[in-house]
């Protein structure tokens, strides 16, 4: 809204044209992201508790969990606002993808919503079954992906897939770009949900995933660096990053409340909103494979549920780690939470780091 307010005033003020700039607004996006959440925050937290809204305990987790019950959680809810609020206040909602990336953000944290209210206030400990949480994520992900299928049907999406390490191999996928997108935003989806086991795990890793993301929508936007690097031109990625700046700064902030001890949890209404938005955000800049690299820590995360459960099946019983997801595993081996968290934080920042290497290896 800002954009269209402020952009026009250049022609009587000089200094507003600055707001014409995407750097200008991505960064004002973050900050603005970031206050929100270290100003309203403490409020949530009060009426989380006040209404009581708090996590509960599964009695298949660590014993060293047992002082986490009772914290306020589904503070998801404030991380979605304070990465939609600012978008709209300084990016240019006339960009078919900024708006793509909000409805998946919302859509995905409805269904983390519904999840987190049966657990936490109808008192199912499973929250919704575990097929139909799957089916709607499906859904969600099958309508996004039709959207963009026919966008790109109509020239707007790029139905080609792009490879790392290829610089001449794009294959066009038509209608099966489909299957391919509803992979990525249910397994990206999935995948953050694990990791959410830790205080300030999994939105610190996805600080460090959207941070990365933020640098690939800017290079995927810009002609000159993204025909230099031989990578896919993707024109209205250039404004996403104003979108990933907000969920960046978002994230950043909301950590200040969910490092250890942490005071609220985000809830499967903030994991759920954050790994589709990772996915579709690769989607919408071309970077698909990419996404593995970025959130590495997260695929190792869900591969390690994935083996142990089909291992367990397989062997009648037997595991191959301690407990699913990793991080579980590492905290019954003896290492401390906060130990854990910087460790795996350290691996997902090398894992960034990689997927911008990779840029230039084409």
């Amino acid at each position: 809204m800002l954009y269209f307010l402020l952009v026009p005033l250049k022609k009587y003020f000089i200094f507003f044209n600055v707001f014409r700039y995407i750097t200008v607004r991505t960064a004002f996006s973050g900050i603005t992201a970031l206050l929100i959440c270290l100003i309203f925050a403490p409020w949530v937290i009060k009426v989380m508790k006040k209404m009581q809204i708090k996590e509960g305990l599964r009695p298949d987790i660590p014993q060293s969990h047992l002082g986490k019950k009772g914290t306020p959680s589904m503070g998801g809810i404030l991380l979605i606002a304070a990465t939609v609020l600012p978008t709209l206040l300084w990016g240019d909602l006339g960009n078919t993808y900024i708006r793509i990336a909000m409805a998946t953000m919302i859509f995905f944290g409805l269904l983390g919503f519904w999840d987190d209210f049966l657990k936490i206030v109808k008192k199912k400990p499973q929250g919704l079954i575990m097929r139909r949480k799957l089916l709607f994520q499906i859904i969600i992900s099958a309508t996004m992906g039709l959207v963009l299928v026919y966008l790109g049907l109509s020239g707007e999406f790029n139905l080609h897939l792009s490879f790392p390490f290829f610089k001449k191999w794009f294959p066009y996928l038509g209608w099966f770009y489909l299957p391919w997108i509803m992979l990525i935003l249910v397994g990206s989806s999935n995948a953050v949900n694990l990791a959410d086991g830790l205080d300030g795990l999994a939105i610190g890793l996805t600080f460090i995933s959207s941070t990365a993301f933020l640098a690939h929508c800017y290079i995927a936007g810009h002609a000159p660096i993204s025909q230099y690097l031989n990578i896919v031109h993707v024109p209205q990625a250039a404004e996403l990053t104003v979108f990933v700046g907000a969920m960046s700064g978002a994230c950043l902030g909301f950590l200040w409340y969910n490092s250890h001890p942490a005071q609220i949890f985000m809830g499967d209404v903030g994991a759920l909103s954050l790994g589709g938005t990772l996915g579709i955000i690769s989607i919408l800049v071309k970077e698909e494979f990419l996404l593995f690299m970025v959130g590495g820590v997260f695929v190792f995360e869900a591969l390690s549920v994935l083996l142990q459960v089909g291992y367990f099946k397989l062997t009648a019983g037997k595991r191959i780690f301690k407990m699913a997801p990793l991080h579980h595993h590492f905290e019954l081996s003896g290492w401390s939470e906060e130990k854990i968290v910087v460790r795996f934080w350290i691996a997902g920042i090398l894992f960034a780091l990689f997927s911008l290497t990779v840029l230039k290896l084409r």
